[in-house]
């Protein structure tokens, strides 16, 4: 596991973050970014799955959680990735890495720590020795769909079924592919 944090020098010195696993301390304010993105993105979500969202230490029990953090030190993104050599889904198969949960704070968005964070899961799938890239995204998230395109994700139809994220509630999720 790669655990120095990754400066992007693309972008001007304000704009730039650092990438690395969520520190014990910042659980709180991990779990607060993830759940206020997603209920920036999604209408309707029940209290028992913005709990989960904002459940870090949950999380960090089935894979990493990794933090974008800007220049001023702020965090801004998270993303939610397997331990290596495991998955996080049933989308995941056979050498594919899958990422969940990737949330941008509503203030940071257009800044590019959506991408930053994309990238990042990319290098951990090719350091891991991956052939593909696989991730789910609600059929809303028009913006997130458009990012995945640009950077060369494919839909992988073939693989999209309604999923129940919690009793009762299921969802028509999309399912996204990069093969590296």
């Amino acid at each position: 596991m790669t655990t120095s944090p990754h400066v992007d020098h693309d972008v001007p010195a304000e704009r730039a973050l650092t990438i690395r696993p969520v520190a014990p301390h910042e659980y709180a304010e991990a779990g607060s970014v993830t759940v206020d993105a997603y209920r920036h993105s999604y209408d309707g979500l029940t209290e028992g799955y913005l709990a989960s969202l904002a459940d870090i230490e949950g999380r960090l029990a089935q894979g990493e959680v990794w933090v974008a953090v800007d220049a001023a030190g702020d965090l801004v993104g998270t993303v939610w990735v397997p331990r290596p050599g495991e998955r996080l889904s049933e989308l995941a198969r056979d050498g594919e890495l899958d990422f969940r949960q990737l949330a941008v704070a509503p203030a940071a968005r257009g800044r590019g720590v959506g991408e930053a964070l994309t990238h990042h899961v990319i290098a951990l799938a090719r350091a891991r020795g991956a052939v593909r890239v696989v991730m789910n995204s609600g059929p809303e998230m028009l913006g997130a769909h458009a990012l995945y395109l640009k950077l060369g994700f494919r839909r992988l139809i073939e693989r999209e079924h309604p999923i129940e994220v919690e009793p009762g509630h299921v969802i028509d999720l999309r399912a996204f592919g990069l093969d590296l």
